[in-house]
Protein backbone atom coordinates (compact mmCIF):
# COMPACT_ATOMS: atom_id res chain seq x y z
CA UNK A 1 0.00 0.00 0.00
CA UNK A 2 1.42 3.36 -0.99
CA UNK A 3 0.71 6.89 0.19
CA UNK A 4 1.42 10.19 -1.55
CA UNK A 5 3.91 12.28 0.38
CA UNK A 6 2.97 15.99 0.37
CA UNK A 7 4.66 18.96 2.01
CA UNK A 8 2.95 21.07 4.68
CA UNK A 9 0.72 23.75 3.12
CA UNK A 10 2.13 27.25 2.90
CA UNK A 11 1.02 29.88 5.41
CA UNK A 12 -2.27 31.50 4.29
CA UNK A 13 -1.97 34.91 2.63
CA UNK A 14 -4.37 36.54 5.10
CA UNK A 15 -2.21 35.42 8.01
CA UNK A 16 0.95 36.76 6.39
CA UNK A 17 -0.74 40.10 5.73
CA UNK A 18 -1.99 40.29 9.32
CA UNK A 19 1.47 39.54 10.63
CA UNK A 20 2.97 42.23 8.41
CA UNK A 21 0.44 44.82 9.59
CA UNK A 22 1.20 43.99 13.22
CA UNK A 23 4.92 44.34 12.58
CA UNK A 24 4.43 47.75 10.96
CA UNK A 25 2.19 48.99 13.77
CA UNK A 26 4.76 47.76 16.29
CA UNK A 27 7.12 50.42 14.95
CA UNK A 28 4.73 53.14 13.74
CA UNK A 29 2.69 53.56 16.94
CA UNK A 30 5.70 54.16 19.24
CA UNK A 31 7.26 56.53 16.70
CA UNK A 32 4.06 58.59 16.39
CA UNK A 33 3.63 58.66 20.17
CA UNK A 34 7.24 59.73 20.61
CA UNK A 35 6.86 62.48 18.00
CA UNK A 36 3.85 64.02 19.71
CA UNK A 37 4.64 63.28 23.36
CA UNK A 38 8.43 63.20 23.62
CA UNK A 39 9.12 65.81 26.33
CA UNK A 40 11.45 68.75 25.93
CA UNK A 41 13.34 67.55 29.01
CA UNK A 42 14.62 64.69 26.78
CA UNK A 43 15.20 66.82 23.70
CA UNK A 44 11.67 66.54 22.30
CA UNK A 45 9.21 69.21 21.18
CA UNK A 46 6.28 68.72 23.57
CA UNK A 47 5.76 70.33 26.96
CA UNK A 48 2.98 69.38 29.34
CA UNK A 49 2.34 72.13 31.88
CA UNK A 50 0.07 71.90 34.90
CA UNK A 51 -1.57 75.27 35.52
CA UNK A 52 -1.12 76.56 39.04
CA UNK A 53 -2.76 79.70 40.33
CA UNK A 54 -5.38 82.06 38.90
CA UNK A 55 -3.38 84.28 36.55
CA UNK A 56 -4.80 82.68 33.38
CA UNK A 57 -8.46 82.47 34.40
CA UNK A 58 -10.92 82.02 32.79
CA UNK A 59 -8.81 80.59 29.93
CA UNK A 60 -7.10 78.03 32.15
CA UNK A 61 -7.92 76.99 35.70
CA UNK A 62 -5.63 75.63 38.37
CA UNK A 63 -5.08 71.90 37.80
CA UNK A 64 -5.63 72.08 34.04
CA UNK A 65 -3.00 70.73 31.69
CA UNK A 66 -1.75 72.64 28.67
CA UNK A 67 0.06 70.80 25.89
CA UNK A 68 2.56 73.10 24.20
CA UNK A 69 4.57 72.41 21.06
CA UNK A 70 7.70 74.12 19.82
CA UNK A 71 7.27 76.67 17.05
CA UNK A 72 7.57 80.34 16.14
CA UNK A 73 5.52 82.44 18.58
CA UNK A 74 3.46 85.48 17.63
CA UNK A 75 1.63 88.20 19.54
CA UNK A 76 -1.60 86.76 20.96
CA UNK A 77 -0.22 83.25 21.50
CA UNK A 78 -0.29 81.63 24.92
CA UNK A 79 3.24 80.39 25.48
CA UNK A 80 5.18 78.45 28.05
CA UNK A 81 8.46 80.15 28.73
CA UNK A 82 11.34 79.50 31.09
CA UNK A 83 13.37 82.58 32.03
CA UNK A 84 17.07 81.94 32.45
CA UNK A 85 17.13 83.80 35.77
CA UNK A 86 14.00 82.21 37.28
CA UNK A 87 15.62 79.09 38.70
CA UNK A 88 14.09 76.71 36.14
CA UNK A 89 10.48 77.82 36.74
CA UNK A 90 8.07 77.65 33.78
CA UNK A 91 5.40 80.31 33.23
CA UNK A 92 2.37 80.03 30.96
CA UNK A 93 1.08 83.46 29.91
CA UNK A 94 0.03 85.30 26.77
CA UNK A 95 2.25 87.35 24.48
CA UNK A 96 0.81 90.86 24.24
CA UNK A 97 3.67 92.65 22.48
CA UNK A 98 7.32 92.69 21.58
CA UNK A 99 9.21 90.28 19.35
CA UNK A 100 11.67 87.43 19.48
CA UNK A 101 14.33 89.62 21.03
CA UNK A 102 12.11 90.37 24.02
CA UNK A 103 8.40 89.58 24.41
CA UNK A 104 5.91 91.41 26.61
CA UNK A 105 3.93 88.78 28.50
CA UNK A 106 0.86 88.98 30.71
CA UNK A 107 -1.59 86.62 32.37
CA UNK A 108 -5.18 86.86 31.15
CA UNK A 109 -6.39 87.52 34.71
CA UNK A 110 -3.58 89.91 35.65
CA UNK A 111 -3.70 93.71 35.44
CA UNK A 112 0.10 93.93 35.16
CA UNK A 113 2.69 92.56 32.76
CA UNK A 114 5.26 89.98 33.71
CA UNK A 115 8.61 91.22 35.04
CA UNK A 116 10.36 89.01 32.46
CA UNK A 117 10.83 89.77 28.77
CA UNK A 118 11.62 86.33 27.37
CA UNK A 119 13.33 85.85 24.04
CA UNK A 120 12.51 83.16 21.52
CA UNK A 121 15.13 80.81 22.96
CA UNK A 122 13.39 81.03 26.36
CA UNK A 123 9.98 80.13 24.90
CA UNK A 124 9.57 76.40 25.46
CA UNK A 125 6.40 76.00 23.42
CA UNK A 126 3.14 77.43 22.16
CA UNK A 127 -0.10 76.21 23.74
CA UNK A 128 -1.87 73.79 21.40
CA UNK A 129 -4.18 71.67 23.55
CA UNK A 130 -6.09 72.22 26.78
CA UNK A 131 -6.89 69.28 29.07
CA UNK A 132 -9.04 70.33 32.01
CA UNK A 133 -8.30 68.83 35.44
CA UNK A 134 -5.87 66.10 34.47
CA UNK A 135 -2.82 67.52 36.19
CA UNK A 136 -2.24 64.46 38.37
CA UNK A 137 -1.53 62.20 35.42
CA UNK A 138 0.94 64.61 33.86
CA UNK A 139 3.51 64.09 36.58
CA UNK A 140 3.72 60.45 35.50
CA UNK A 141 3.67 61.06 31.74
CA UNK A 142 6.41 63.67 31.82
CA UNK A 143 8.69 61.65 34.07
CA UNK A 144 11.99 60.87 32.28
CA UNK A 145 12.15 57.64 34.30
CA UNK A 146 8.90 56.45 32.71
CA UNK A 147 10.17 57.10 29.18
CA UNK A 148 13.48 55.40 29.85
CA UNK A 149 11.60 52.41 31.29
CA UNK A 150 9.42 52.21 28.18
CA UNK A 151 12.52 52.25 25.98
CA UNK A 152 14.05 49.40 27.98
CA UNK A 153 10.83 47.35 27.73
CA UNK A 154 10.55 47.98 23.98
CA UNK A 155 14.14 46.88 23.36
CA UNK A 156 13.63 43.80 25.54
CA UNK A 157 10.51 42.78 23.60
CA UNK A 158 12.33 43.35 20.32
CA UNK A 159 15.25 41.07 21.13
CA UNK A 160 13.29 38.48 23.13
CA UNK A 161 13.39 35.09 21.36
CA UNK A 162 10.09 33.95 19.93
CA UNK A 163 8.79 30.39 19.62
CA UNK A 164 8.55 29.02 16.12
CA UNK A 165 4.90 28.02 16.39
CA UNK A 166 4.37 27.93 12.65
CA UNK A 167 6.77 25.08 11.86
CA UNK A 168 4.88 21.96 10.67
CA UNK A 169 4.98 18.92 12.91
CA UNK A 170 6.80 15.82 11.74
CA UNK A 171 4.50 13.19 10.19
CA UNK A 172 3.45 10.38 12.52
CA UNK A 173 3.48 7.63 9.87
CA UNK A 174 6.75 6.04 8.89
CA UNK A 175 7.13 6.37 5.15
CA UNK A 176 10.29 5.26 3.36
CA UNK A 177 11.65 7.19 0.38
CA UNK A 178 9.95 4.78 -2.01
CA UNK A 179 6.56 5.75 -0.62
CA UNK A 180 5.86 2.44 1.16
CA UNK A 181 4.09 2.62 4.48
CA UNK A 182 6.16 0.70 7.04
CA UNK A 183 4.43 1.91 10.16
CA UNK A 184 2.91 -1.57 10.81
CA UNK A 185 6.23 -3.41 10.57
CA UNK A 186 8.06 -4.33 13.80
CA UNK A 187 11.10 -2.30 14.69
CA UNK A 188 13.38 -5.38 14.92
CA UNK A 189 13.18 -8.95 13.67
CA UNK A 190 14.80 -11.53 15.94
CA UNK A 191 15.47 -15.06 14.66
CA UNK A 192 13.95 -17.85 16.72
CA UNK A 193 16.79 -19.92 18.29
CA UNK A 194 15.80 -23.29 19.81
CA UNK A 195 16.80 -23.75 23.41
CA UNK A 196 18.51 -26.92 24.61
CA UNK A 197 17.74 -28.35 28.10
CA UNK A 198 20.64 -28.42 30.54
CA UNK A 199 20.52 -32.25 30.89
CA UNK A 200 20.76 -32.77 27.13
CA UNK A 201 23.64 -30.34 26.92
CA UNK A 202 25.56 -32.30 29.58
CA UNK A 203 24.93 -35.63 27.76
CA UNK A 204 26.21 -34.19 24.52
CA UNK A 205 29.31 -32.84 26.26
CA UNK A 206 29.97 -36.23 27.93
CA UNK A 207 29.62 -38.11 24.70
CA UNK A 208 32.13 -35.89 23.08
CA UNK A 209 34.65 -36.44 25.88
CA UNK A 210 34.56 -40.27 25.56
CA UNK A 211 35.07 -40.40 21.84
CA UNK A 212 38.54 -41.66 20.61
Amino acid sequence: MTHDVTDAPDEPLARRVRRGVVAVLWWVVPLVAAFFLWPTSLGGCTTLTVVSGHSMEPTYLSGDVVVARCGTPHVGDVVVYQPHDAGGARIIHRLIGGDGDGWTVQGDNNDFVDPFTPTDDEVVGIARLHLPKVGIAVGVVTSPLLWLSLIVVAVALLVWPRDEDDEPDAPDEAVDPAGVDRSDEPDEVTAAVPTVPDDAAQLVAGAGAGAP
